[in-house]
């Protein structure tokens, strides 16, 4: 039986006992009040154990609990320091690819103004050699116009034909204008 039906008869049993007039005293049927003592006695065991059970539920479920939030706390941590982590990640890759592109940007400068300084060097190097190529073309152009004459003449002299070489206009190349048909009997 459960206990708190037994508490409630015996009260049941007291109040319906006789109150004795000018006292605190009630009379009671003895037999009756052992019998529901009696089996108060043999439900209270069963009670305290049943209580024993709730209370080692209660810390068992207190005892999960208290692991389930240690867990969950534990992975809120975890997931905030891995957070954290790749944060700080994110702004080491910033940062290094900001010193990366700026590198970048340096070294393609110094390339570009090597290449540009390269290219100067080369044109004026070729400039040079054009110069002197266009002063040795001139020089054996005039050396040719000073000695040919001399050299038809004596064709002429023994070929004995009706043109003369001093008739001919000679006109040095201008290398600034296009070129020109040659004149009839120059090469």
């Amino acid at each position: 039986m459960d206990i708190q039906h037994l508490v409630d008869r015996l009260e049941d049993l007291i109040d319906e006992g006789r109150h004795l007039f000018g006292t605190k005293f009630t009379m009671v049927d003895e037999e009756r009040a052992l019998e529901i003592i009696d089996q108060m006695r043999i439900s209270i065991p069963e009670e305290i154990e049943k209580a024993a059970r709730t209370i080692q539920l209660k810390d068992r479920v207190l005892a999960e609990a208290n692991e389930e939030a240690a867990r969950i706390v534990q992975q809120a941590r975890q997931h905030s320091e891995d957070l954290i982590d790749d944060q700080e990640m994110v702004k080491q890759a910033k940062v290094r690819a900001e010193y990366v592109i700026e590198q970048a940007k340096i070294e393609a400068e110094k390339i570009t103004r090597e290449a540009d300084e390269y290219v100067l060097v080369q044109l004026s190097q070729l400039e040079q050699q054009f110069a002197h190529s266009l002063d040795e073309i001139r020089n054996g152009i005039q050396i040719m116009q000073y000695e040919e004459p001399a050299a038809v003449e004596l064709e002429a002299d023994q070929q004995s034909a009706s043109f003369q070489p001093d008739d001919v206009a000679r006109e040095p190349i201008n290398f600034e204008r296009p070129a020109q048909a040659p004149v009839a009997g120059r090469i």
